[in-house]
């Protein structure tokens, strides 16, 4: 039984798990906003506030623990350019993120189409959000026409 777990065990061992959790922590602070499921976002942001208010701090000793929990992982941005992730994070987005906490907000999305399973969008609170583009429907009462004359 669960009673009073501290955490989602994700059907992952605790390695996988690790790994999980900085995959998705290096994937928001790359794009400022991912799309994945309600149970992995609940429970991704926790660590990712604990990392935010790292930065916050902004010492060596902070940066240290940042790489701590993150690992040293770089990345590769769409211009080719390599990403200094923890750098981002004490440079860029702790200036930007001035409040005490609740750096993230998780807005609920559609059930997948594969397994229903509940989506959501995790994102950094100063991300703008973009207006979502509906489509139009087509029109199938008007069938075309030839040029008879």
């Amino acid at each position: 039984m669960r009673h009073a777990k501290p955490y989602r065990k994700l059907s992952r061992q605790r390695s996988h798990y690790t790994a999980l959790m900085r995959n998705l922590a290096f994937s928001i602070f790359q794009h400022e906003r991912i799309r994945t499921t309600l149970a992995k976002a609940k429970e991704v942001r926790p660590f990712i506030d604990q990392i935010i208010t790292l930065g916050k701090g902004g010492t060596l000793h902070d940066r240290r623990r940042a790489f701590a929990l993150l690992g040293n992982i770089t990345g590769v941005d769409t211009g080719g350019k390599k990403l200094d992730i923890v750098g981002k994070v004490f440079n860029d987005l702790s200036k930007k993120l001035t409040s005490k906490g609740g750096y993230t907000r998780i807005i609920k999305l559609a059930p997948r189409p594969g397994d229903a399973a509940p989506m959501a969008l995790l994102e950094l609170v100063h991300a703008k959000l973009k207006p979502v583009k509906e489509k139009k429907p087509k029109d199938t009462a008007e069938p075309k026409q030839a040029a008879a004359s």
